[in-house]
């Protein structure tokens, strides 16, 4: 569990920018700078009932005074998005942690390409300001339902120096179908390409760069790539407090944890953000996250218990 102090802000503004999705914009309480953050960062904002949850910070990283975050309810959650949709109130105060940034931009790249789903569009929105900034050329190719469930439809076409930088794609009404693999097919070569999505948007982007340069595909998930383990039938055991549960079918760790009042931290409950990365002192983890590099998981030193399960009979976590 991380122990870095928190920010307090005040929630200043409040904005509904499509259909279901609302943007926030948080200020320093009593003046007190925020920290600085660079494109493609988030915070964790940390809510009632031991809630945290993470989001991408959407204006541009040279706009210090505030953070502005956009969350769309989501109906099967765990109740983090719907909180934030119908409790704050202007002037709220919140506890945050300072930015940080798992979806880094290549801001030198010649051209830089975007390809959005939904929701995805948030840490997006960032690295565009930046690249308008430094004078950088980019295309987006944004896919959503329908115009009215599009956040920052309008900003997005403000933003367009030429007809093609800006590629809207709505899935009701087909009007165009988005081609992940002719997108990257048609890329120059030396481009570095983006993308943030539902997970299938995820797998195909992966599939269509497959042939790229590692350091030119850069992708942030929402969700793990792998189902969670629910399968149950192993025991968990809290080193330090010497408690023992069973995992029952249906259940993760984090789910059974927290029936039982366990102090950890969590985020997006889908193995992708590294908020509720647990100690494993013995045991073998069946690893389901999106997180972890492939050689820690084979160190089997940390577990993501919002999504992963056990191979072991018992599981010693650092609790």
């Amino acid at each position: 569990m991380s122990h870095a102090p928190l920010i307090e802000v005040r929630l200043r503004n409040i904005r509904l920018e499509a259909e279901g999705i609302a943007s926030y914009e948080f200020v320093p309480v009593n003046g007190t700078p925020l920290p600085a953050f660079t494109a493609g960062a988030h915070i964790d904002l940390h809510l009632p009932r031991e809630m945290v949850r993470s989001y991408s910070l959407v204006n541009a990283p040279s706009d210090a005074g505030r953070y502005v975050v956009a969350v769309q309810r989501d109906p099967q959650g765990r109740g983090g998005s719907a909180w934030m949709h119908e409790a704050p109130r202007v002037s709220d105060r919140f506890r945050i942690s300072a930015p940080s940034n798992d979806f880094a931009l290549a801001e030198d790249a010649r051209q830089s390409v975007f390809i959005a789903g939904g929701i995805g569009i948030t840490p997006v929105m960032s690295m565009l300001r930046r690249l308008d900034a430094l004078g950088r050329d980019w295309k987006l190719h944004y896919a959503s339902r329908a115009p009215e469930q599009t956040a920052f439809i309008d900003e997005l076409r403000s933003l367009q120096r030429h007809d093609d930088q800006v590629a809207f794609c709505f899935g009701a009404t087909r009007e165009a179908r988005l081609s992940i693999r002719a997108i990257v097919e048609a890329a120059p070569r030396d481009a570095h390409l983006y993308c943030c999505g539902p997970g299938r948007m995820i797998e195909d982007f992966l599939d269509a760069c497959a042939a790229r340069p590692a350091a030119q595909v850069h992708y942030e998930r929402f969700s793990a790539s792998s189902e969670a383990a629910t399968e149950g039938g192993f025991e968990v055991v809290l080193k330090k407090s010497g408690q023992r549960f069973e995992i029952a079918p249906g259940k993760t760790i984090l789910d059974t944890l927290l029936d039982h009042q366990v102090d950890v931290q969590y985020s997006c409950s889908a193995g992708v953000c590294g908020t509720c990365r647990t100690g494993v002192i013995d045991g073998q983890p069946d690893h389901r996250d999106d997180y972890l590099t492939d050689e820690e998981k084979r160190e089997n030193r940390s577990i993501m218990v919002c999504c992963s399960g056990a191979r072991s009979k018992t599981l010693v976590l650092d609790l």
